[in-house]
């Protein structure tokens, strides 16, 4: 009782000081109490839960009413929506990160009509329990309550405001798994005393005169790290959604960890100076407009997240939104390099700009274009690559303004070029047909995948005529071009043709002169040694294993102290299957960078394969001790100890690369095999349940040859070696020397 009368006694001082807040927490039910008393304390939350329990569907198991969603709430019990306050509450201290918010794809996550239009899609289809999966990021507040299910009488307004502000800030933790692989309590902005939250409403007074007590209602360590984001930018798609098996769908957090932003790999072909979590891009911090109390010297960390969504702003007709959206996806992340030119199937004259060449009316020009992903901590494109569209486009034009070749159109319907090279990948059904408006529980296969990697570099290769009668000189552009959704899906979305925004992130461009082209440095290329090197990183994912082992010689002979060098030499060497010759040049390598762990790890994988596997066991210790969090190096460990019989010592790596990734598909083989070795029968089975759910399919493809067999189109995108062409048959050469 002393505490309720505090708590009122709270709000009659908020109410006499004329506070926003007092007015909002003032609603009264009929019955004559305010809105909270049916939601605060545990009681009555376990009355609400009680109540959703006797309409809700338990469609996945009596103790597991959230899945498909790997969401729950910290004692398992529904959280009234009642309980969670509203962004515009939070707007009284903090307008500036509410201004952004409201403008964001967190704050539009479920009204957004394609996005409700897909849901809808899988309501028709299986059930709205099965949209679960995609609410537990998309609106947590309808998950956690208790409001997807048919029939359910839970008043949806929060609907408007999606991922509000208390979603995130009243997670209690999260792992890695993703597809919203989080903890929530019922929010408080305020703790007491004791440091427990107060679950009741709070005047802004209150909460000025302690802010230290808001601060540990509202906030954690952990908010700040990738592993946060990974909840919900990490996803799968379970058993239980698809009828089928568990497929992987996204996984930024893995290609983050994996990339040379976070610094926890020692395989990266580039290094970064320091650390970069999601937030140090997506919530950089920027200079008030507005007053906001979590400002720190005038600066706030953005509550935009800008990332590649210019959609939604042109929609909503968020100006600010869209500006910042463009400027952030042509800030430098990708480098285009018209690398290459070959003639009539000719050797590769490369790098462009330092050599001279001749180009005569009547020639047949292949172009060599390399693009690097230089600046994005995972894969371009992410997320929802099979809707997402992003691809190069390519223009040969003669001095007089004819096409020579264009590659990468919008046709006149709003379609992309089918032929165009675009960084995407296709998801089939059992029907052999692309599940063209994002239908992923009906997904079977991934027919090809051509997104590019973190700092990686991928080779694409256009082929054209020069005209007898061509005016002098020849102008070829590339330029990597990137719209939210293919025109498909955006029609579908909106119920009618609607045009989207198309961004050029990247672009360059080359002249050809009809006859001598001596060599002239352009400012826009990188050194000729990185330009090399980039080819072969290109080469290498081509799976062109001689033409990037020369590449990359190329990158030795220009800087001779470059360990890597040498180390890319080995990679290439090593999947070529040439272990004595990868070994030569890793020694070099480590010769030029004793203990240089990347390298340490390719001699570990050669020695292995050459029967030396204490060796190997030796380096990768060594590796670790530099890289504790390399999921690689703890798999390759765990594989040599397992080899050895040593299977409490390769428990331990197993295990901590699942502590990593809890989805490693070797972990769950190989320890259901330790497991089971050791007596551990109960974790034996689990394991080898998980690992019999997540292995591929291997009669899947035959859906992939299916769709492909019908696309002819986009057939040779699958293909990592292919060339852009309006010729056909397209001529068979090397671009470099001769495999040994």
């Amino acid at each position: 009782m002393k505490r309720a009368l505090g708590q009122v006694g709270r709000i009659v001082v908020g109410t006499l000081l004329g506070t926003a807040s007092a007015c909002i927490f003032m609603a009264l039910h009929k019955d004559g109490t305010r809105a909270s008393d049916s939601v605060t304390t545990p009681a009555q939350r376990e009355i609400y839960t009680q109540s959703v329990k006797q309409h809700y569907n338990l469609r996945f198991g009596q103790d597991k009413p959230f899945l498909p969603s790997n969401a729950t709430t910290d004692n398992g019990q529904f959280i009234s929506p009642k309980a969670f306050p509203t962004a515009k509450y939070c707007s009284h201290c903090h307008q500036e990160a509410h201004t952004e918010w409201r403008e964001s794809a967190h704050a539009n996550s479920f009204r957004a009509p394609w996005y409700i239009k897909n849901t809808a899609l899988l309501t028709a289809e299986k059930g709205i329990e099965y949209t679960r999966h995609c609410e537990g990021c998309h609106n947590p507040i309808a998950l956690l309550s208790g409001a997807l299910t048919k029939g359910s009488p839970i008043n949806r307004k929060f609907d408007e405001d999606g991922v509000t502000c208390t979603v995130c800030h009243s997670i209690q933790k999260v792992d890695t798994r993703g597809t919203g692989s989080y903890v929530m309590a019922q929010p408080a902005v305020l703790v007491d005393e004791k440091d427990q939250p107060i679950y009741d409403e709070v005047s802004d007074k209150e909460i000025l005169s302690h802010l230290d007590r808001h601060s540990k209602a509202v906030m954690k360590d952990f908010y700040r790290s990738s592993e946060f984001c990974s909840a919900c930018h990490k996803a799968a798609l379970p058993k239980q959604l698809n009828d089928y098996k568990w497929q992987r769908a996204i996984f930024l957090y893995d290609e983050w960890q994996l990339s040379s932003f976070a610094k926890q790999s020692p395989l990266p072909f580039y290094v970064k100076d320091g650390v970069s979590t999601c937030q140090t891009c997506h919530m950089t911090r920027e200079s008030l407009t507005t007053s906001d109390s979590g400002a720190k010297e005038g600066k706030l960390a953005s509550h935009r997240w800008l990332g590649a969504n210019t959609v939604l702003p042109k929609y909503y007709n968020y100006d600010t939104q869209m500006e910042k959206t463009v400027a952030f996806l042509k800030a430098g992340v990708f480098n285009v390099d018209i690398f290459g030119l070959e003639k009539n199937g000719e050797k590769i004259i490369a790098p462009l700009g330092n050599e001279d060449f001749t180009v005569s009316p009547g020639d047949l020009l292949t172009t060599s274009i390399v693009i690097q992903n230089k600046g994005i901590a995972h894969s371009h494109v992410p997320e929802q690559r099979d809707m997402y569209e992003s691809w190069v486009e390519f223009e040969a034009k003669d001095a007089a303004g004819h096409t020579l070749m264009h590659s990468g159109a919008i046709q006149p319907n709003g379609d992309l070029d089918p032929r165009a090279h675009s960084f995407t990948n296709r998801l089939v059904n059992t029907k052999g047909e692309i599940n063209d408006l994002h239908q992923v529980w009906n997904n079977r296969v991934v027919a090809y995948n051509n997104t590019i990697a973190s700092g990686r570099s991928q080779l694409v290769r256009y082929q054209f005529k020069v005209p007898i009668d061509a005016k002098d000189p020849i102008t070829v552009t590339a330029r990597v071009n990137y719209r939210r959704f293919d025109q498909h899906f955006m029609d579908f979305g909106m119920g009618k043709h609607y045009e989207m925004p198309v961004v050029a992130m990247a672009e360059r461009t080359r002249t050809f002169n009809l006859g001598d082209n001596p060599p002239a440095t352009d400012p826009q290329d990188n050194k000729e040694w990185m330009r090399w090197n980039n080819f072969g990183i290109a080469m290498l994912d081509a799976q062109q294993y001689a033409e990037s082992v020369h590449a990359f010689e190329h990158v030795a002979q220009l800087r001779p102290d470059y360990a890597d060098a040498f180390t890319n030499i080995a990679i290439a060497n090593f999947q070529w299957e040439r272990y004595e010759a990868s070994r030569t040049s890793l020694n070099k390598a480590l010769a030029l960078s004793p203990h240089n762990p990347r390298a340490l790890y390719y001699l570990a994988l050669v020695e292995r394969n050459q029967g030396q596997v204490d060796n190997a066991i030796a380096d990768l210790r060594e590796v670790i001790t530099k890289f504790p969090r390399s999921r690689d190096a703890h798999r390759e460990l765990g594989f040599s100890l397992y080899q050895q019989h040593k299977y409490d010592e390769a428990r331990v790596e197993y295990e901590t690369l699942q502590s990593i990734d809890p989805d490693d598909l070797a972990a769950h083989y190989i320890l259901s095999i330790v497991y089971r070795r050791l007596g551990m029968k109960e974790k034996a089975s689990y394991e080898a349940a998980m690992f019999a759910d997540q292995k591929d399919d291997p009669t899947a493809s035959t859906y992939a040859l299916e769709f492909l067999r019908k696309h002819n189109e986009v057939a040779s995108e699958t293909v990592p070696w292919h060339t852009h062409t309006d010729f056909a048959p397209e001529p068979t050469h090397s671009v470099g020397p001769s495999a040994q």
